[in-house]
């Protein structure tokens, strides 16, 4: 039984799925609706190739307690009724917490208990101010089988008193979706559309709570992208918090498109499908964001991104990839010209090739067997 409950998840919910048909191994999909856009849904699920959900639990946005309650309150009987042998939880939302804790305490009629797994675990920030560090840590220690990305989590893992035993180095599934369709996201048209095909452009997102959802923070970090703006075309493709935000603060910004495009500024559009987006960040002189995944996705194009963030739970893409923290509000546009007027940086890291779904169902079938 594979969980997933946010639009990040999906992408690694997608690879670990295809895992499971080319090895012959039986998967439902839990989609909790943590996060449910219905103009997007659809088009999501058809582009990644990802068969509509057994089970969707609709429990929609709320408060930090009251959706993991939600999302308890309804997995425990689709968990019961469906006795998976293995639950499999992706990423740090709150569905990855509230599902692990579900599935940790579940014991079947028969006496025996699902078998625990998380993919992507050991990621660690240091920052207990993000509650995807508090559900990251909660979930590792109570999984059955912890199945990292990065060198980082192994070690996190062992200095945290876990078991080595569980813990398994299989690389990045969320790149294994990327490989796979990262030729059509080359073809789609959404560069042509927004004017950006041939020029040099920059993407943006951004929806950490600590640059969208307090003014003193927003309105510099858009006036630093504005001016970048005059430098480049922005896009940014902002997540519905950021946008409402946007609009509570009065901060309005261009619509995208070919005048845009030509004439330069920032823009702003709604979040944009899974390959559109790939598409353009492939494409993309620079990426600027906030977000995790995407440090991970910019490191395996090639794109030197900037992340406004003061802290990464990914060090293998400041180490080895594009990725450059950027720790303060005034340091982002220094920043940007100094990655610009140099060579692009980076290597893949070891493991983000493609298979690493493989090697996380292999390694779960592998302790299903000695169990």
């Amino acid at each position: 039984m594979v969980i997933a409950g946010a639009r990040p998840n999906f992408v690694k919910v997608a690879a670990l799925l295809h895992a499971c048909r080319e090895l012959e191994v039986r998967a439902c999909l839990v989609h909790t609706g943590q996060h449910y856009d219905k103009d997007l849904s659809d088009v999501f699920f058809d582009q990644l190739e990802i068969p509509r959900p057994d089970h969707s639990l609709g429990v929609g946005s709320g408060s930090h307690a009251g959706q993991t309650a939600r999302i308890m309150a309804a997995f425990e009987p689709v968990l019961l009724a469906e006795r998976p042998r293995a639950v499999v939880v992706v990423g740090d939302v709150n569905s990855t917490l509230a599902c692990s804790l579900v599935a940790s305490k579940a014991v079947y009629p028969d006496g025996t208990r699902p078998f625990l797994v998380h993919v992507e675990a050991g990621l660690r920030s240091f920052d207990r101010t993000m509650p995807e560090e508090t559900n990251r840590v909660v979930t590792d220690h109570v999984s059955d089988l912890l199945l990292v990305s990065e060198p980082s989590g192994e070690a996190n893992l062992i200095r945290e008193g876990i078991d080595p035993d569980k813990v398994r180095l299989v690389g990045n599934v969320m790149i294994d979706t990327l490989r796979r369709l990262e030729g059509r996201a080359r073809q789609t048209r959404a560069a042509e559309d927004l004017g950006l095909a041939g020029k040099r452009f920059g993407l943006v997102t951004l929806h950490r709570p600590s640059n969208v959802d307090k003014a003193e923070s927003l309105g510099p970090l858009i006036r630093a992208l504005e001016r970048i703006g005059q430098e480049m075309p922005l896009l940014l493709a902002a997540h519905p918090r950021t946008g409402q935000a946007m609009e509570r603060q009065g901060l309005a910004l261009a619509q995208p498109g070919p005048e845009w495009a030509e004439k330069g500024g920032l823009a702003r559009s709604g979040p944009l499908p899974y390959l559109d987006f790939i598409g353009l960040m492939a494409r993309a002189a620079i990426v600027l964001t906030d977000s995790g995944g995407i440090q991970e996705e910019t490191t395996a194009l090639g794109v030197p991104c900037l992340t406004l963030r003061p802290n990464t739970e990914r060090p293998v893409t400041v180490d080895q990839g594009t990725n450059i923290l950027v720790t303060r509000t005034e340091e982002i546009i220094p920043s940007f010209r100094k990655v610009m007027s140099g060579p692009r940086p980076g290597r893949v890291p070891d493991k983000w090739d493609g298979r690493a779904a493989l090697r996380a169902v292999r390694a779960i079938l592998d302790r299903l067997e000695k169990n």
